[in-house]
Order: C-alpha cells, then structure tokens, then sequence
C-alpha cells in the first residue's frame, strides 16, 4: 500500500473509533433516577435538573412511579438514584444495603382536598377526624393504591384514626399516580388526599378544593439515596453520588426554593436539618 493509501487508511480508523467512542461517553454522562409523580408531576424536576446539567453535564433521565416502586427500582438495580417520600421506607431500603446514605432533601405538605360543599363535613385542620368524618358518611375517596408515599401516608392517617379496615363504602382505589387520582376526584365529586406541590400544578381542579390543611401530621419529608454499587456494581454511582452532592448543597437547595406557581412556593429545602 502506498503511503498515501496508509495516511487515508488510518485516518478511516481514526474517524471510526471516534464516532464508536462518542455514544459511549454520552451515555456516561445520564444517569437514571427513580422518583415520586409528585416531584414530576408538580414541575419540579423540569426545573431543577436543567440546573443540575449545567453544573455537571449530567443527564438525569427521571422514572417516576408511586415511592414503593421507586425503591423497588433500587433493590433491582435499575436506577442510580431514588428520590422519593416515605422516610420509613427509605431507612429500611438503606439498613437493607440496597442504598448508601439518605439525605433529607426538602419538605412540602399534604393536604386533603375534596367537593366545595363538602357532603361529609370534613373541613378543618384535624386529618384524622377528617377521615374519621369521612368513614361515618359512607363519603366517595380516591386512593392511590400504588403503594407511594401519599398512599403510605393517607393508610397512616387511617390507622390512627382506628379506621384500617372501616374507611366506608365510598373508599375506592386507582392504583395510579397522583395526578390521575385527582382526575378521578374532580370528576367525581369525591376526596383525595394530595401533596401540595402537584395540587398547586393540577388544572382540572373542577369543584375541588383544599379542605384540611395545617396539621403537623401532614408534614411531607423527601430524601435522595444513592443506590448501593456493591449490590450492583454496574451503576453508575460516581454520576449520582455528584447529583445528592448538588442537589443537598447552598446551589441545589436554591434552585428547589425558587421554584414557585403563582407566586407561591411548592418545596422548601431543609438538607442537613
């Protein structure tokens, strides 16, 4: 071969190699996160990881199920990241070994919306003589069912009110995220029980409006987890690792407090309280 023909032949190479090599550094530089419908369906992470991209150049390609399923996630590994709101549920996943550390991220509420004229007479501030209200008046209930933190929390409120297994015969469940079970209670008239920031996001409202809200019990922590690499060593837990470093730090914590619909804030950072 002459030596023209080598120069064109390595340069081919050359442009081969390069054009294998791009995908793959593409692809380290996304990591997968699993996380509430709450975080997503509020808008949140349409804010804030735009932010985290440019302080990092990481993608974070967000799955966004009920909490129970998120950490699911996490035990298969089939996610680097959990970002989710049941805090029992997510000391148990760290104690198990399936995530390194949890850090609390942020707080908003829950609160309990319902038909303006409020048939079971639930308005106040008490969750629990709420539902209590609710149970005596046969009144309808949309719950998630899909195992999340709202459902977790909604079945601890339940529990103390002694009603378990006597929530009425309006009580149904959806099996499906928190914007569908709004969907469902403002088309039917009945009551749900929503964290704030995807009510404040939610446009079909109907007749529905937020009718117990202000009861510490309604307190809604979120943390973040890196899932656990010597479980599964093929995530990529430097990428995520970087994600709970930014998102718990002064930049992270202010981009979560400027998020705001209608002048009105939806979360409040509190990392390292």
């Amino acid at each position: 071969m002459s030596p023209v023909g080598r120069r064109r032949l390595l340069l081919v190479i050359g442009c081969t190699a390069l054009m294998h090599a791009v995908p793959v550094q593409a692809q380290a530089q996304s990591i997968v996160m699993a996380s509430t419908t709450s975080t997503e369906q509020s808008g949140l992470f349409a804010h804030l990881l735009p932010e985290f991209k440019k302080a990092s150049g990481i993608d974070v390609k967000v799955v966004a199920l009920g909490t129970g399923q998120a950490i699911d996630m996490g035990r298969r590994g089939d996610a680097d990241v959990l970002f989710v709101h049941d805090q029992a549920a997510e000391e148990k996943v760290v104690a198990e070994g399936f995530a390194v550390k949890r850090f609390p991220v942020m707080v908003n509420d829950f609160v309990l919306v319902g038909p303006a004229a409020d048939p079971a007479r639930a308005r106040g501030r008490d969750i629990v003589q709420a539902l209590s209200k609710l149970a005596s008046a046969n009144g309808n209930f949309i719950s998630r069912g899909d195992k999340s933190g709202t459902h977790a929390a909604e079945l601890r409120f339940w529990s103390v009110a002694g009603l378990t297994d006597k929530k009425g015969s309006g009580y149904k469940e959806c099996g499906c995220g928190m914007g569908p079970a709004l969907n469902i209670a403002s088309s039917s008239g009945a009551y749900v029980l929503t964290d704030r920031g995807t009510w404040l996001s939610f446009k079909n409202r109907g007749d529905l409006t937020v009718l117990v809200e202000g009861d510490t019990r309604l307190f809604n922590q979120y943390g973040v987890m890196v899932v656990n690499p010597a479980r599964h060593p093929h995530l990529k837990a430097a990428e995520a690792q970087k994600f709970v470093d930014w998102v718990i730090s002064a930049n992270g914590q202010a981009v979560i407090a400027s998020y705001k619909i209608g002048g009105e804030q939806l979360f409040f950072p509190n990392a390292g309280r």
